[in-house]
């Protein structure tokens, strides 16, 4: 079904409008911005991407619960070095407990390497950012029984391996006191901003789900004060869209036309109005790059190009950081 855009911009209120603060240290094309958590901080981490924003998002892969999050701060903090006790062989390719799939590899020292490297990674981010974000996905996490851990991804080991559990809202504000502290510690003026997705996580149950996010924006609320902000992905898909029609195929995950809301939401809080003229500039040279020429071979083709080139060489001079394919 396509959805009408100016279904936003109708005259007559059909949604209940969710309030924004603005952020007060708003972010501009000379902030350095590290996104950690969900699948949803990779969602808003490419628009980052699309409109040219120094980012680095889940150098660890999605990690879907707080004390995954807090573990992989404070191994960029200390600078961990992985070794062979912390990987395993199952299913023909080496993982690791800590890190997402998307890590994992056939070669063990490929893994090795990678994981060191995405540490690496991580503490440069970390103490060079003016900005961390950190988007909760769950409550829910799996302890393996062996070793007494909580894993951040199970890597499709049997279930039979773990425990499953559901973190305490004082559990989650013990771990995310735990880790705006580490965060704090390795760059003391950095902004700290969370947000819950709204993601939905069915595979644990209906309920569960409900009783997932209610313990991550209880916890959230409590530790914000000073420490952090908050901007509210949840509540805007709950409350402000509230329709089917705003999620995907899988009726789980937030379909584009979700994400481009929330994003426009995110960017008239939390971007400097300042810098929209530019994001206007990256948003044209990005769909002139995109746009498929009926004959690539014209004159009126290579002029429209080279006009682009011009386009994107003025932005690059501006903002060395930007690259334009």
């Amino acid at each position: 079904m396509v959805i009408p855009l100016n279904i936003f911009t109708s005259d007559l209120e059909l949604i209940t409008r969710i309030p924004i603060a603005a952020g007060q240290f708003p972010i501009d094309y000379g902030s350095r911005i590290l996104s950690v958590g969900s699948c949803f901080a990779v969602n808003i981490a490419e628009k980052f991407g699309y409109y040219q924003f120094q980012h680095t998002v889940n150098p660890f892969g999605i990690l879907f619960h707080p004390l995954a999050i807090e573990k992989l701060f404070a191994f960029a903090a200390n600078r961990k070095s992985f070794t062979n006790d912390d990987v395993f062989f199952h299913n023909e390719r080496w993982h690791c407990f800590d890190a997402h799939s998307d890590l994992s590899d056939a070669n063990k020292e490929e893994l090795l390497e990678n994981l060191n490297a995405a540490i690496g990674i991580t503490k440069n981010a970390l103490e060079n950012a003016t900005h961390v974000i950190i988007t909760l996905g769950t409550a829910w996490a799996y302890r393996n029984n062996q070793s007494q851990n909580l894993v951040a991804n199970c890597h499709k080991v049997p279930q039979k391996e773990f425990s499953k559990e559901l973190l305490s809202v004082g559990a989650i504000v013990k771990s995310l006191d735990t880790t705006i502290d580490t965060i704090r510690k390795a760059n003391p003026d950095v902004a700290v901003l969370l947000t819950v997705s709204p993601v939905r996580h069915i595979k644990d149950g209906f309920i569960e789900n409900q009783r997932s996010k209610a313990h991550l924006i209880a916890a959230v609320h409590q530790i914000m004060n000073d420490k952090a902000s908050y901007f509210p992905s949840y509540e805007i898909v709950m409350d402000e869209l509230r329709d089917y029609r705003f999620y995907a195929e899988d009726l789980l995950h937030p379909s584009q036309v979700a994400i481009d809301y929330i994003w426009e939401k995110f960017a008239d809080a939390w971007i400097t109005t300042d810098v929209f003229p530019v994001m206007a500039e990256v948003d044209s040279v990005r769909k002139a790059y995109a746009h498929r020429a009926f004959n690539p071979d014209s004159d009126s083709h290579r002029n429209f190009l080279e006009a682009t080139n011009k386009k994107a060489e003025t932005l690059r001079r501006r903002f060395p950081d930007m690259q334009f394919q």
